[in-house]
C-alpha cells in the first residue's frame, strides 16, 4: 500500500427529521491525541447539544478506528457514521454529529437513518484527495555528498523532518514508502 484517500479540510452537513437537528462535521486528523483534542472542542462548542456522536478511522492500514453513540441506543449513531467513512474508503479522519432532540423519538431505525445521512452529507461535501504513505527514515552523509542527497530528497518528494550535525549531517526523512528501498540501496553506497 502506497497511498490512501482522505479529506482535505473541515466540511459539514445538517440533517433534520421530525425536529431534531443533526449538525455533521468531518475533518483530517492523524493522530489519537488530535481525535481527542477535536471532539474535547466540539463537546464545549455544543454543550447544549443531547448527543455528540463521533466515529474515527486512522493510519494507512485503516486498523485504528472508533466509534461512539454519545447515549444514543447501542448500535444508532457510532456504527452508520463509521459506515459511511468505510462506503469511502476514507482513513484520518473524524466524523462528528451532534444532534439537537426535538421531542418526537426517531426509533432506532430513524436513528440510524439520521446519523448514516448527516455523515454522508458532511462526506459528500468534502474534497477528497490521495495522499502518499510515509516513512521515517534516518540519512547519515558527509558535506561532499550534500547535492547527491539533496536530489534524492526532491526526487522522491521526501520531507526533512530535522537535521543535526556532528561532524556528518544527519537528517530525518518522511519519504513516501515508494521510495524506502531506493533511500536505503542509497544509503548502502554512501
Amino acid at each position: 500500500m502506497t497511498t490512501y484517500l482522505t479529506i482535505k479540510a473541515l466540511s459539514s452537513g445538517i440533517y433534520k427529521d421530525k425536529g431534531s437537528k443533526f449538525l455533521a462535521f468531518a475533518e483530517p486528523v492523524t493522530t489519537l491525541e488530535e481525535v481527542k483534542q477535536k471532539l474535547e472542542s466540539y463537546r464545549k462548542q455544543y454543550h447544549d447539544a443531547r448527543h455528540v456522536c463521533y466515529a474515527y478511522m486512522l493510519g494507512a492500514e485503516r486498523l485504528d478506528y472508533r466509534q461512539s453513540d454519545d447515549g444514543e441506543p447501542s448500535g444508532t449513531a457510532g456504527k452508520p457514521i463509521l459506515g459511511q467513512i468505510n462506503s469511502k474508503g476514507l482513513t484520518n479522519v473524524l466524523v462528528v454529529v451532534v444532534r439537537y432532540f426535538g421531542g418526537i423519538l426517531l426509533g432506532t431505525g430513524g436513528l440510524i437513518v439520521a446519523y448514516r445521512e448527516s455523515a454522508k452529507m458532511a462526506l459528500e461535501s468534502a474534497e477528497i484527495t490521495e495522499r502518499q504513505v510515509l516513512v521515517r527514515k534516518q540519512i547519515r552523509f558527509t558535506h561532499e555528498q550534500m547535492n547527491e542527497v539533496m536530489r534524492l530528497i526532491k526526487q522522491s518528494a521526501a520531507t526533512i523532518v530535522s537535521q543535526d550535525y556532528d561532524n556528518e549531517y544527519i537528517y530525518s526523512l518522511d519519504i513516501p514508502v515508494a521510495y524506502s528501498q531506493t533511500l536505503d540501496n542509497f544509503r548502502n553506497n554512501l
